[in-house]
């Protein structure tokens, strides 16, 4: 049993080592290619890893979403009350977004808007351009999306964003008023990513 307990404590101790590495990485890159100021970028930076960690989604994929929406700039706002970052739209999302007090914060849009991504994505069966259709506006979208997540997969050296393998619980369909169902804070089991 003790063992048991240094081999998990160090695995957790290896897992935050990695991913301040990752957050390192991340931080450099908005900072060098995107002009981010560096306390912005490690906000950003921050908040994406924990997020795509949390949603089994890659880095990427969150910074493809985020470069597209905003631009990187926390306080965006576009058509339909489109708020922050990831872009996220409070009237479309209101069961998920209980609670949630400011969206221009960068942990808690980012966190809003993977939660809301991983709903979609798990709402089409683990399909992620299905996912990114349903989260911006169509199949243009989800093509610029996927584009953008190349450049940040080679700047991150990721291994490749691809088909997505459901979660482990069946898809559920999406709500009438369009958005993805309700998504547990556990998001489930890991997805691997392609996006072709």
């Amino acid at each position: 049993m003790r063992r048991l307990l240094c081999l998990l404590l160090l695995s957790l101790g290896l897992t935050q080592q990695a991913m301040a590495g990752q957050t390192e990485q991340v931080s450099a890159l908005l900072a060098q290619k995107f002009g981010v100021a560096r306390a912005r970028a490690d906000r950003i930076a921050e908040a994406v890893v924990q997020s795509a960690s949390k949603y089994s989604l890659p880095p990427s994929l969150l910074l493809a979403v985020i470069a597209i929406e905003s631009r990187f700039k926390e306080k965006a706002r576009g058509p339909n009350g489109a708020t922050g970052l990831m872009q996220v739209v409070p009237s479309s999302h209101r069961q998920m977004l209980k609670g949630v007090k400011d969206l221009t914060e960068p942990g808690t849009n980012i966190e809003a808007g993977a939660k809301i991504l991983h709903g979609y994505v798990d709402s089409a069966g683990g399909d992620v351009e299905a996912g990114l259709r349903s989260y911006g506006s169509g199949a243009r979208y989800a093509a610029k999306v996927s584009n953008q997540a190349r450049f940040f997969e080679a700047g991150l050296g990721e291994t490749g964003l691809g088909d997505v393998e459901p979660a482990a619980q069946p898809p559920q369909a999406a709500t009438t008023d369009g958005a993805p169902p309700e998504v547990a804070t556990d998001a489930g089991s890991p997805v691997a990513l392609t996006i072709h």
